[in-house]
């Protein structure tokens, strides 16, 4: 089983273009988006059952140069 979380990512300046490629080249995500408002990307990644959460964004997301500030949201249940 699978942990679906929702993560968006504020990027420095200049910067998010870079950080989007470097996401799509690690292949982790299932959607991947643009935004507006306080973040600049809004990712989908299914993190893997026996996986702890956030040591698995820590050490296949957050470590991308030019990541500034993330936000996860858990899922529980679809409706």
């Amino acid at each position: 089983m699978t942990t679906c979380v929702f993560i968006q990512i504020r990027c420095k300046p200049g910067t998010t273009y870079r950080v989007a490629e470097e996401i799509v080249l690690r292949e982790i995500h299932s959607e991947l988006y643009s935004t507006s408002g306080d973040f600049d990307l809004m990712m989908k990644l299914y993190i893997p059952g026996d996986q702890d959460v956030g040591k698995y964004i820590n050490d296949h997301l957050l470590d991308i140069p030019g990541i500034e500030r993330s936000l996860t949201t858990l899922t529980f249940k679809a409706f």
